[in-house]
């Protein structure tokens, strides 16, 4: 068996993959100098992956799948899959499985912070005060700061991320409202659990609004003008999944109006079908919503703490592992629904 790394592995790396999987197992990465070693190139990887039983890695280049002869798994080292061709992995029975959970943690931690920085005005009060300025008057709108003890958080998708949020809520004596998929499934520290059908309700009963959910084809820009105007205009919306589930001009416009009180995120839009076309969050927003001064943000820096790399490496090996094993993966994503 092969198993071909998309990233430049350290021997570390590759030491930890070769003795968790079956003896004999050939493990690959790309070698010589690099932009940056979590990534590479077709040029690259061509020679690797052309004869390859197994993928594991952070990007997979264009048109590895193409060439691939022998590829029956990847080991895909985020949460979100849609930067995948799901259709043609679908076409040639290629499985998928993802990491999910391995970052969940730190992304939660970090929606506090964005909690936490947009309710006590903190960029705001900190620029104050490195600056000599008293925040005069006290207990106005714009120097008063919001509370989270009391009030409710809707959290949208309460999976790993959401469910974490939750629980870290509840020591801020929060009221918890969930929407996920599936309303039946009860979740430990959320009071309520609700359907996307009753999205508006919760939305508007929410003095903060949290985005934890997938992108799939059903929520691409899901969250639009409507869902604003159902939030409380005294709301904060924190989005930690994927920029794109929100519909940019329509928050740009509730930000700049005053229909809603604030906004964080660590992911942003990407261009694909526009001019000119961008990938990811390399421009932010091209609004400037990222420049409001309601507006906080980090790009794509949750998952970029302690203990998360190393848990990286453990989640998608142990993938590779159930796979080989012939055992049920746990985190095999499914193709049609996208996650």
């Amino acid at each position: 068996m092969k198993v071909a790394c998309s990233w430049h592995a350290t021997d570390e790396e590759l030491k930890y993959l070769k003795d968790a999987l079956p003896a004999g197992t050939n493990v690959v990465a790309p070698s010589g100098e690099y932009f940056s070693r979590f990534e590479c190139t077709s040029n690259d990887f061509r020679d690797l992956v052309v004869d390859a039983d197994a993928i594991i890695g952070y990007t997979l280049p264009r048109g590895a799948i193409e060439i691939s002869e022998k590829l029956k798994f990847i080991s895909f080292m985020h949460s979100g899959i849609n930067e995948l061709h799901l259709d043609l992995l679908k076409t040639k029975g290629i499985k998928v499985a993802n990491i999910r959970g391995s970052n969940a943690i730190a992304v939660a931690e970090q929606t506090m912070m964005f909690m936490l920085s947009l309710a006590k005005l903190t960029v705001l009060k900190h620029n104050m005060a490195s600056n000599g300025q008293q925040v005069f008057p006290w207990w106005e709108d714009g120097t008063r700061a919001a509370m989270l003890h009391g009030r409710t958080l809707g959290v949208l998708g309460v999976g790993n991320v959401g469910s974490r949020v939750a629980k870290r809520a509840k020591a801020f004596d929060m009221q918890v409202l969930g929407v996920r998929r599936d309303k039946d499934a009860g979740v430990e520290h959320v009071d309520s659990m609700y359907g996307m059908d009753d999205l508006h309700s919760v939305l508007a009963k929410s003095d903060y609004v949290v985005l934890a959910m997938p992108l799939t084809r059903d929520t691409e820009q899901f969250y639009g003008k409507s869902e604003i105007e159902a939030m409380k205009p005294s709301a904060f919306l924190i989005n930690v999944a994927r920029g794109t589930l929100v519909a940019e001009k329509p928050l740009h416009e509730a930000l700049i109006s005053g229909r809603l009180r604030g906004y964080a995120a660590d992911v942003w839009w990407w261009y694909e079908n526009a001019m000119p076309a961008t990938c990811y969050n390399g421009t932010m927003s091209r609004l400037g919503v990222h420049k409001l001064p309601n507006v906080l943000c980090s790009g794509d820096q949750a998952s970029n703490a302690d203990d998360v790399l190393e848990r990286n490496l453990a989640y998608g090996t142990q993938n590779l592992v159930e796979f080989f094993g012939g055992q049920v993966v746990k985190n095999e994503v499914s193709l049609d629904l996208g996650y």
